[in-house]
């Protein structure tokens, strides 16, 4: 009776200590979302919380221009990226199909035959032809934990490719407006060149009517040639922007049918949604749990190799051979074989691997909290360059307005011989510079825009 009662009682401690093993994974309450976003105006450094969040508006809602839609939607059907994360989803489904059906018995046939001879006697022909058939019990959970290991590698997967649909679409949408920048500073500088040509042409004409030195032509060419000079470079940047962004569309370098700088719409609003939206919507966030719900899994299995393993066999089939004398016809048979097997000493290896397994589930708890933060500083940033390059613009604006003016005053006073043409040249060179700027600063904000919505987990659908 106490044989008994202490089997039943190592039974029992042995269920309840794998009652841990059958459990799936939860996100631990020790990830911490508060204060991850910083207020770029407000003294408290916590940004005000808002249920709505722009990273679940659809990125034709953000992106409206008609041929930044056409780029975007070519890109997401061409890059080579893109098609190899979505090579790599199905991979890991039929992974986890693989999975699952390892709850199932396996299935061979080995049909077999000999042929055997003493002494110059006749041959004697004898054949197997059987069904094996072999089943792992999964008692506990060794099986469950490998399938719910490859449906987080699966999700992971998922995550991969909505990272790279996202990082291609903030990818596209920053190119495109590098482009329309480069397209405006070119604008200008050329205006700015023939400026400075008609401005050589009229300082050679009043030095041959005595009214300027060679000194002020000579000048005033040498500055010519450098706006001239800085035109062919930005004309150089465009054709490498273009060759960039075709190179993102899987096509050869080519020129790209684009719009105009002062014709983009952005969102009048941005919204960057509570923190803990992040948990949910940026696939790399996702990534990084997922990571860490395989590491879970990985530890559970670590733990079900301290268990025995149940295995069950069965052969059936015909045969004519029963291993000393052969008869004809064939008579069927059927052999069913079921094993116990119970570690006992493995070299520590088993203790080895849990320590190893639990070790690597904290670093994987530990990158995933930082995953968090890294999501928080990148929306952070992105507020910030918002509401900076809302107040720069405001400071270009006025700045052009002023030096507008003093460009005009310059040339009037120079009229009236109160002023020299190298004042009027400076003032020209500041205008320029700010209205270079000014162009830049403008599409900094948009490039805001565009790193919220990334940073908020936008563009994943």
């Amino acid at each position: 009776m106490k044989k008994n009662q202490i089997i039943y009682m190592m039974c029992a401690t042995a269920l309840l200590s794998s009652c841990h093993i059958y459990k799936a994974y939860d996100r631990p309450e020790t990830i911490d979302t508060s204060g991850l976003y910083r207020d770029p105006v407000s003294v408290t450094d916590t940004l005000a919380a808002d249920t709505t969040n722009m990273g679940n508006l659809s990125w034709k809602e953000v992106f409206r221009d008609p041929k930044l839609q056409a780029l975007i939607e070519e890109g997401l059907a061409n890059n080579v990226d893109m098609q190899a994360a979505v090579l790599r989803v199905e991979e890991a489904k039929t992974l986890l199909t693989a999975a699952r059906l390892s709850f199932l018995p396996s299935l061979n046939l080995a049909p077999q035959g000999s042929l055997t001879t003493m002494g110059g006697s006749s041959y004697a022909k004898a054949y197997t032809l059987p069904a094996a058939a072999n089943w792992e019990v999964d008692l506990f959970g060794k099986l469950l934990n490998a399938s719910r290991d490859q449906k987080a590698i699966y999700l992971q997967s998922q995550y991969s490719q909505q990272a790279v649909r996202s990082q291609l679409i903030g990818g596209i949408a920053n190119t495109y407006f590098t482009l329309l920048m480069l397209d405006r500073q070119v604008e200008i500088t050329t205006e700015t060149v023939a400026i400075y040509k008609e401005n050589v042409r009229a300082m050679e004409a009043m030095k041959t009517a005595g009214m300027t030195t060679e000194a002020a032509v000579v000048q005033m060419k040498a500055v010519y040639h450098q706006v001239s000079s800085s035109l062919i470079n930005l004309q150089r940047q465009v054709r490498e922007v273009e060759n960039s962004l075709s190179v993102l569309l899987a096509k050869a370098p080519q020129r790209i049918d684009r719009g105009r700088l002062e014709d983009q719409v952005i969102p009048d609003e941005i919204m960057a949604g509570v923190p803990l939206q992040l948990l949910e919507n940026r696939p790399d966030v996702k990534i990084a749990e997922m990571s860490l719900a395989s590491a879970y899994y990985t530890t559970n299995k670590a733990r079900a190799a301290f268990y025995p393993g149940l295995n069950i066999t069965a052969t059936a089939g015909w045969t004519n051979g029963s291993g000393i004398t052969i008869s004809n016809p064939g008579q069927f048979m059927f052999q069913a074989l079921a094993s116990l097997a119970q570690p006992i000493f493995n070299n520590g290896k088993l203790i080895a691997n849990l320590k190893v397994s639990k070790a690597e589930e904290k670093i994987a708890q530990m990158n995933y909290q930082q995953k968090i933060l890294e999501a928080g500083k990148e929306v952070s940033d992105a507020l910030h360059l918002y509401d900076a390059t809302n107040k720069m613009l405001v400071q270009d604006r006025q700045q052009i307005e002023q030096l507008e003016k003093a460009v005009t005053y310059t040339k009037a006073l120079f009229q009236s011989a109160q002023s020299t043409y190298l004042e009027i040249l400076s003032a020209q060179q500041s205008l320029l510079s700010a209205q270079l700027t000014e162009v830049s600063d403008n599409v900094q904000r948009m490039q805001a825009v565009i790193n919220l919505y990334s940073a908020v987990g936008g563009g994943r659908e």
